[in-house]
């Protein structure tokens, strides 16, 4: 077993230089999602009498708890844990799948794998090493939770730093599995990430019929366990097993089906042709690619979008007469009624994660370079310019059906009459400039610094965090306006439609398209 090993601390080592600035990135994303929270929240509701009233109401509204899990205690600490714990381990969650995928499949499936164990390298030391760059990336944000939440309470925000590390060890797991039954890196990310979603569903169903989270569908799923550490109430220690006892099973079950395949190989291989369908442009090729990641995409943004459309009500209800919980959601979606500022404030929320969707579907143009999948098709006759136009028209096409999509599930969800989902759907089409925008800056990325074209998640998580928490912590509008989303207007409920910004911003996606194009066409092919 010692022989299986060799070589793993270097690969080890390796992997986290490679990912020296995703990882970071990933990890300070992750533990802010929760530390950001005390502060706006006792802001919000400081007095204890104002953080009961919010524990009776919010236990008694469905649809809230569905999102948030129930809350377990009326403290900042246990507030914090309700509001954070369940989005953070999901985060935790893609971070760890990333980065074992990135490290296991996706080095196979390029070939740097197999130079790499031509050297002195144990059969298991290249999933030994990406498991413990998984362990590395949780532990660290294990260890700021729980530093930065230590003054409400060493034993809660322990708890609650081991529950989040233990979710993403989860999953990182879980993606050990994928890496090895699948033959390419992104049906495995896809099968792992499907995997975050039942997850989420699951536990959602069962909180949302049961305030105290004791429904069975809560226990199937890891984030249910997750909240049932009830971290700063009372917290359950012996939870933390269950994860432990799944997380040996799982790695157990991944050391076993490694040792089981010829390297490059896979357990479900792809099914060789003939192709279906007429594949006759690069444009219809970019569409094969990328449909099944759409279609993923469209289904959970109108789910999405009738979930937080019927918590419309609830969120007004919610609110009261709290006029700093109505001064945050008014700050970031206008003065104009708590129900319209809500319904815009989610608009934006799903014009953020677009943008998250725009990324991954334009670099899929690196993907297929890296990958030696873009050269063979572009020796034929096929130019650079109609391959990436290919692969841009999905992406940005698609980041406009998942936005309509989500408009038609906001007015479905808030149940008001056609001509509230016409406005619902205004407000998220209105988002689009700025996804674009951040789309426009990853192809340009890819075409002129291939090598930095993944600092366009940074890109996106940046717009996503200072839309997220930006409000809530009260930042200055100048660092609200450094994301393209906070020049848009705050539809629906604005008094008229702000057409400067949104026309500022589709040119300037223009652009940089069109400068991305063009440093694609004067530089070589990525080797």
């Amino acid at each position: 077993m010692k022989n299986q090993l060799a070589g793993t601390g270097t690969l080890l080592r390796l992997a986290i230089r490679r990912d020296r600035v995703m990882m970071p990135v990933w990890i300070v994303l992750v533990a802010m999602m929760v530390l950001s929270l005390p502060a706006s929240l006792e802001s919000v509701y400081g007095m204890a009498a104002e953080r009961a009233r919010l524990l009776a109401t919010m236990n008694t509204n469905g649809s809230l708890r569905a999102l948030y899990g129930p809350a377990f205690g009326d403290s900042i600490g246990a507030l914090t844990a309700w509001r954070g714990g369940v989005f953070a381990g999901v985060l935790a969650a893609i971070m760890s799948l990333v980065i074992v995928v990135r490290h296991t499949r996706e080095e196979e499936e390029t070939g740097r794998q197999e130079l790499l164990c031509a050297a002195m390298v144990g059969r298991r030391a290249p999933l030994t090493a990406a498991l413990l760059a998984a362990l590395t990336a949780n532990a660290l944000v294990a260890l700021l939770v729980t530093g930065g939440l230590a003054a409400r309470g060493a034993g809660g925000a322990l708890a609650l730093g081991l529950g989040i590390g233990a979710t993403g060890m989860l999953f990182a797991a879980l993606a050990a599995i994928a890496a090895q039954l699948t033959e390419s890196a992104r049906l495995a990310k896809g099968l792992t990430g499907a995997l975050v979603g039942a997850a989420f569903v699951l536990r959602a169903a069962g909180d949302a019929g049961s305030a105290a989270g004791a429904s069975a569908l809560t226990w199937v799923s890891p984030l249910g366990w997750l909240e049932h550490v009830r971290a700063f109430a009372d917290e359950r220690w012996w939870v933390l097993g269950l994860f432990a006892a799944a997380l040996a099973v799982q790695v157990g079950a991944a050391y076993a089906l490694a040792g089981r395949r010829d390297l490059g190989m896979s357990f479900l291989p792809a099914r060789p042709g003939p192709a279906e369908g007429r594949l006759g442009s690069a444009g219809a090729l970019a569409w094969r690619l990328q449909r099944g990641s759409l279609i993923g995409w469209s289904l959970g943004f109108l789910a999405a979008g009738v979930v937080f459309g019927g918590m419309t009500d609830g969120a007004a209800q919610l609110v009261g007469d709290n006029e700093r919980t109505r001064e945050i959601i008014e700050r970031m979606g206008g003065q104009s009624g708590i129900a319209d500022a809500f319904l815009a404030t989610m608009a934006g929320m799903l014009g953020m994660v677009a943008a998250l969707y725009i990324v991954s579907a334009v670099l899929r143009l690196s993907a297929e370079e890296s990958g030696q999948r873009a050269e063979p098709l572009l020796a034929n006759a096929v130019g650079r310019l109609r391959w990436a136009g290919g692969h841009l028209a999905v992406a940005f096409g698609g980041s406009a059906l998942i936005l309509l999509l989500a408009g038609l599930g906001l007015g479905v969800g808030h149940g008001r009459g056609l001509q509230d989902t016409a406005a619902t759907v205004g407000a998220c089409l209105a988002q689009l400039p700025a996804v674009w925008v951040i789309g426009a800056l990853a192809a340009l990325l890819h075409s002129a610094a291939p090598k930095y074209a993944v600092a366009a998640w940074a890109v996106a998580g940046t717009a996503l965090t200072l839309g997220w928490i930006g409000p809530a912590l009260n930042l200055p509008q100048a660092a609200l306006n450094l994301s393209p989303f906070a020049h848009l207007p705050k539809l629906p409920g604005a008094q008229a439609m702000a057409w400067a910004p949104v026309l500022v911003l589709t040119a300037l996606a223009a652009a940089l398209l069109a400068a991305g194009l063009t440093a694609l066409r004067r530089r070589d092919l990525a080797a």
